[in-house]
């Protein structure tokens, strides 16, 4: 026997539930993804002085915790992946900020490219988001977004400062 849809109502007062979709700003009905991501930034801005271990621990641990979140939050909805999840953008975004400097600009260029390499797609992670299923796969595909933007913003970022172009 199938359970009902989730109603926002619901989605709201159930803990699992309303962590995967950003304490309700997956809710939105444009750009959950977006705003998923903009939720991230406080996170972040909280993070941002902590040594790189602790730090890397914390999405470690945000990465296995999101793993259950989506997992669980996808089968109740009967949806994978559903555009309202957004924990997984979270992650993302930490990931992607894990090389660059405690600066607003960094913050920008951060999340533009994490923003671009988790809506175009480009490969491996679109394979990844249609192969691999369940709450690993919904984490997955925004793992190596994260990890792609990480690469480019860092060397952006890095060129930008050795010639002083901030």
């Amino acid at each position: 026997m199938s359970s009902p849809p989730l109603t926002h109502r619901r989605i709201l007062t159930h803990p699992v539930y309303c962590l995967a979709f950003g304490f309700g700003l997956g809710l939105s009905p444009k750009a959950p993804g977006t705003f998923g991501t903009l939720a991230a930034i406080p996170l972040y801005w909280l993070m941002a002085d902590l040594p790189i271990i602790l730090y890397g621990l914390i999405v470690i641990l945000f990465t296995a915790v999101g793993v259950y979140l989506c997992g669980e939050t996808a089968r109740a909805m009967h949806k994978h992946d559903h555009p309202g999840i957004v924990w997984d953008e979270v992650v993302g975004f930490l990931i992607t900020m894990l090389p660059l400097s405690f600066d607003w600009r960094a913050l920008i260029l951060g999340f533009v490219l994490f923003r671009f390499f988790d809506i175009v797609k480009p490969w491996p992670i679109g394979v990844i988001d249609r192969g691999v299923k369940g709450g690993l796969g919904i984490m997955l595909d925004d793992i190596i977004a994260g990890v792609m933007a990480a690469i480019v913003s860092g060397v952006v970022w890095y060129y930008l400062n050795v010639y002083q172009i901030l």
